[in-house]
Parts: structure tokens; sequence; C-alpha cells
């Protein structure tokens, strides 16, 4: 049996304790879709609200993926900037 889980295409959220304002999401997490990694907030309907309004709002954001670091040891030496300085 293995220990790995497969959470492609599951997601989860916690309380956010860092909200400071009505508009920060009251849920924060992720979720996979399609083996891509999302960022996922959540809103819960104001106290208050129409009972047919969403109990929950959700927004999803994609989570940016690590730059790449170029290896600069087989570049030439030569420096791109100098022809771009008028003096």
């Amino acid at each position: 049996m293995s220990d790995q889980f497969d959470n492609t295409n599951r997601g989860a959220v916690w309380k956010n304790d860092k909200k400071e304002s009505d508009r920060h999401p009251d849920f924060k997490g992720s979720i996979n879709i399609e083996g891509k990694e999302y960022w996922l907030s959540g809103w819960k309907r104001k106290e208050g609200g129409h009972p047919n309004s969403p109990a929950l709002s959700l927004s999803v954001q994609p989570k940016e993926e690590p730059q790449q670091v170029t290896d600069t040891n087989n570049a030439p030496a030569k420096d791109d900037f100098e022809d771009l300085i008028p003096f």
C-alpha cells in the first residue's frame, strides 16, 4: 500500500486567520485541477444576506510557476548593455 495520495481534482480550504477587512476571504487554501495547482479563496454569505444568494463564493487563481534560472556560466562575456548607453 502506498503512502502517496492522488490529490488530482481535489482541494481544501481553512479559516483565514489573517482577515483584516470584509474584502479579504473568509477561507484560503489550494486546489489541484487536472494536475495544475491553484490558490483557492472563499467568502461566506454575509449575515442577513438573501437566502437565495450563494452560501459560499469562490475565487481560483493559478499558483505562479517558479521562474527558471538561466545558466550564465556558458553565456558570452559581451555586455549587452554596452551598446544601449549613449555616453
